[in-house]
């Protein structure tokens, strides 16, 4: 069985975007993959954020992705800082890392663009502890979007220039493309997110759910209701696709071709959906937060079966690098 990594930042909440771009997949993987899913709170310590609530924020994004349905009895759930041969990794990693390469990652340059008073060093080699996160496990398929192929074709450059200079020792790590259709934010124009806040949380109260989906953009096609409109130009059309069942998208897309029904008909039957799922989501989180030593337990055992592998992988990276190892 192949191995799959990947990991989330410890946001303090799942929206949308984070649920049916990534977490989702992750579910339905866990059950054809060796999965090893990583809360990376020490990415996380890169931007500005408050280190008392910090325990709190990695505490609540395990619960919600415990909730929408990652299994610890099929996958290996734990959190990054429990296992310090992230960082040892990492740095070893650093010494092949290529400083032209990591100046043209465009997350870099992004952030460099949008936050000129926050550009540390581990903004800049934020993808060489990425590297470090696959490799401990051994992984060799990464579920990626198109937002993060340029840091796993580096990845595949570090595992090469490491090979190459100390010997054969990790596997070049595939992509695992997503499959998701492409989700806008609530605006209709950029990728969801809770800084632009174009997105709905997973907790959000449905009062409020409904407020978000009754403002969100349509068609522009579809200035009156009596206009006929093209679906698949229609974000909520796309969020149809998650949230409803066949005959109700069928539905959906006759009606909106035909001027049948209205954008607030529309948004009122992904409303329906929406509501649904989140429910289960929201009731199975609300059982994990009244059994905090059930979820303890599960982090504690994901940490462990986490620095076992890891462990074994600093051992034959040590001994590639022809590092001191003290006589038994």
């Amino acid at each position: 069985m192949e191995t799959v990594f990947s990991g989330i930042q410890p946001s303090g909440e799942l929206h949308l975007g984070n649920y049916l771009g990534a977490v989702r997949s992750w579910v339905a993987l866990q059950g054809q993959y060796r999965c090893f899913y990583c809360i990376v709170d020490y990415h996380a310590i890169t931007q500005s954020y408050d280190p008392a609530a910090m325990p709190a924020r990695a505490r609540d994004m395990a619960i919600e992705l415990l909730a929408c349905g990652i299994d610890p009895d099929q996958a290996t759930l734990f959190i990054q800082s429990e296992v310090p041969e992230h960082t040892e990794l990492a740095w070893v990693l650093s010494s092949v890392a290529p400083h032209g390469e990591l100046e043209r990652m465009t997350q870099f340059k992004d952030k460099s663009l949008h936050e000129p008073h926050n550009i540390n060093l581990g903004i800049f080699a934020y993808p060489v502890l990425q590297t470090a996160d696959i490799l401990l496990y051994g992984a060799t398929r990464v579920p990626v979007g198109e937002d993060q192929r340029q840091h796993l074709e580096l990845a595949r450059e570090i595992v090469r220039r490491f090979n190459a200079r100390f010997g054969e020792t990790f596997a070049e790590p595939m992509p695992l493309f997503s499959t998701t259709p492409k989700i806008l934010g609530l605006d209709g124009q950029t990728k969801m997110s809770k800084s632009v806040g174009n997105t709905i949380a997973l907790n959000e109260p449905e009062p409020e759910i409904w407020n978000k989906l009754r403002g969100a953009a349509t068609d522009p096609a579809r200035v009156k209701r009596s206009d006929p409109g093209t679906p698949e130009k229609c974000n909520i059309y796309t969020l149809h696709k998650f949230f409803s069942d066949a005959e109700r998208q069928a539905a959906v897309h006759a009606g909106c071709t035909s001027a049948g029904i209205g954008c607030i008909d529309c948004k009122k039957w992904l409303f329906e959906g929406v509501k649904s799922d989140l429910g289960r989501i929201r009731a199975r989180a609300e059982a994990l937060r009244a059994d905090p030593a059930r979820v303890d337990a599960i982090l504690a055992r994901g940490a462990a079966e986490a620095r076992k592998v890891a462990a074994a992988t600093m051992a034959r990276v040590r001994e590639r690098l022809g590092l001191y190892t003290p006589r038994s």
